[in-house]
């Protein structure tokens, strides 16, 4: 009987043997900083800052502006006199049910031009008022709405008081509950008001108009300088 050992070599050689991989220190260390990188880094959101005395009492004295036409005739009469001045007022249309916002400005000698029609400028000027008060009445108190560009296209002359309906070119409350600015634009058909019982409406002109509307919040915050990005050390 022998001592030697038996040759195995014949018995593994179909078999696949796994060879040790080496891992450095500097490789892991590579693969971690690179999935850090593409990790998706998710930032908690800003806490809204309370609203000073100041500032929650003009967001009141904004919403009770488009209250009805009472406490809008007053915010007018301090803060925009020509719309005091001209008589225009809310006829209170229910926008939930699908009606359009509809503002009239009444026929008055402040007015009246020299052939005595309804002038243009009022008419026009009007129809910025109107358009205003349409949007601002939906967005609320935190919002600013700053007419961008208006065309006005005079169809026939008004003898009478303006009827302006004011129908938005998409939903505002998408837009708003987007909490950024945003352009809204409006489409405004103005008729002359009835004034005899069977009269035929008439449609005197027709108006377009684009506002920019955005948070006074977004005003208020102060500017932050922009920070240096720091130059990455020499080896």
């Amino acid at each position: 009987m022998s001592d030697r050992a038996p040759d195995t070599s014949h018995d593994t050689a179909g078999t696949a043997t796994a060879e040790p991989i080496e891992v450095h220190e500097a490789d892991l260390a590579t693969a971690e900083s690179q999935a850090r990188s593409v990790r998706p880094r998710h930032r908690s959101p800003r806490p809204p800052r309370d609203k000073t005395f100041v500032q929650r009492l003009e967001s009141f004295i904004s919403r009770l502006s488009t209250r009805n036409n009472f406490w809008h005739r007053v915010c007018s009469m301090i803060w925009l006199p020509y719309a005091f001045r001209s008589g225009i007022r809310m006829l209170n249309k229910d926008s939930a049910a699908g009606e359009p916002f509809e503002a009239m400005l009444p026929f008055r000698p402040f007015n009246k031009n020299w052939y005595n029609a309804m002038a243009g400028a009022s008419l026009l000027g009007s129809a910025e008022v109107a358009g205003g008060m349409a949007i601002f009445k939906t967005v609320g108190g935190d919002y600013r709405v700053v007419c961008k560009e208006l065309t006005y296209r005079f169809l026939r002359p008004c003898f009478g008081p303006a009827v302006y309906r004011v129908e938005p070119e998409e939903p505002i409350e998408p837009l708003v509950d987007g909490g950024g600015e945003f352009n809204i634009r409006c489409k405004i058909n103005i008729f002359q008001g009835l004034t005899t019982p069977g009269e035929r409406e008439k449609r005197v002109g027709r108006c377009f108009v684009t506002f920019h509307v955005s948070p006074k919040e977004q005003h208020r915050a102060p500017a932050k300088p922009a920070k240096k990005a720091k130059a990455a050390p020499t080896p």
